[in-house]
């Protein structure tokens, strides 16, 4: 039988010894967060044992809790953004991020970055933060909140949900910028090569090498634009061991996975609930920053966002923030108003927020 060797669980560490009767310990974003790891055993990918990480916000004693939000992060990516989880305080929905297994808090010394093999594996965690979540606030409907490749994975999990007949206690998904195919092909030809020799060398290489690092090239222009150290000079001082600037490498393996959540996407899903997908008006690839980086996605398509939204099934409601990142709640200050307040008004539509 293996174990784990990790200096949260030694008892002489100032996080064990501030450790509540439940599992909660201190986060690192200081003051009214709090952290809660899940076990999750020997990983099924081979990189020994594997744990992911709620993260959640306290309540405040004037604050009531009418529902919950549940977020999940993009790739080369952890929560941190405590702006979005205010937000969600002041309409009363308790608000939980979680770092998935191999990401953020929960990534191991010699762990590969997000490496899965089938995104499927992530329903581990995301029930795990579900039923504590339900725990902590009765049945209070729930709002999954996820971002880029997280914005992939829980519409799959959402679907496998809502086949096995459990869709309750999710209410609501809201998607921001959420990665619905390959990027990279600006022609009908070019996204009909990616579409099918490229993957289907991928989803080949990846059968023998997984592990292997794509030679992709060096891009700072999304970093730079967020991060104060970066060339643009950006407001959000995150941990960038955790969100590199340059962002983690991808492997065969993990594409590969993604692939097959692409192609699962587009053949159609139903996620059973409501679902608002936020995204930029346009794109700018681009490996250097510049003035135009801060007003444009320089990560995602957002033309693919549009074209595979549709496939979410339920009803679904897509806006176009004008002049938003890749991150819509990490814009500058206008787009980044605008998201919120399209946020609060289908929230408000759906009767899932509630003011004090």
């Amino acid at each position: 039988m293996s174990t784990r060797a990790d200096e949260t669980n030694d008892p002489t560490s100032p996080q064990e010894a501030t450790r509540t009767s439940d599992g909660w310990a201190p986060d690192l974003l200081g003051e009214g967060y709090q952290q809660l790891r899940f076990d999750l055993g020997e990983d099924p990918d081979g990189e020994g044992w594997i744990e992911a990480v709620l993260v959640r916000r306290k309540m405040r004693p004037s604050e009531t809790v009418a529902g919950a939000v549940l977020y999940v992060h993009g790739f080369s990516d952890y929560f941190f953004q405590t702006e979005l989880a205010d937000f969600a305080a002041e309409r009363g929905l308790a608000f939980y991020g979680l770092d998935l297994r191999k990401s953020g808090r929960a990534r191991k010394d010699g762990q590969t970055p997000h490496f899965v093999k089938d995104l499927a594996r992530y329903d581990q965690e995301l029930e795990l933060a579900l039923a504590r979540v339900r725990s902590e606030t009765a049945d209070v409907p729930v709002v999954v909140v996820a971002h880029s490749t997280g914005g992939l994975i829980t519409p799959l999990w959402l679907d496998r949900r809502r086949r096995a007949g459990r869709v309750a206690p999710i209410a609501g998904l809201v998607l921001n910028s959420p990665w619905f195919d390959l990027q990279g092909g600006s022609t009908p030809l070019a996204n009909a090569v990616l579409r099918g020799p490229v993957t289907r060398l991928v989803r080949g290489l990846a059968r023998v090498q997984p592990m292997r690092a794509l030679s992709l090239g060096v891009t700072t222009a999304y970093g730079d634009s967020l991060h104060p150290s970066g060339a643009g000079q950006g407001e959000w001082d995150y941990d960038v061991s955790m969100k590199p600037l340059t962002g983690d490498q991808v492997t065969l393996g993990w594409l590969a996975a993604v692939r097959r959540g692409h192609a699962r996407l587009h053949r159609g899903l139903d996620v059973g609930v409501p679902s608002l997908v936020l995204r930029s008006d346009k794109t700018l690839f681009s490996g250097r920053w510049a003035e135009e980086c801060d007003r444009a996605d320089v990560v995602l398509d957002v033309r693919q966002i549009a074209q595979w939204a549709g496939c979410l099934g339920n009803e679904t409601t897509v806006v176009p923030v004008p002049d938003a990142r890749h991150d819509v709640f990490l814009s500058l200050p206008e787009p980044r108003r605008r998201a919120y307040e399209t946020v609060d008004r289908w929230l408000t539509a759906h009767g899932l927020a509630q003011r004090a």
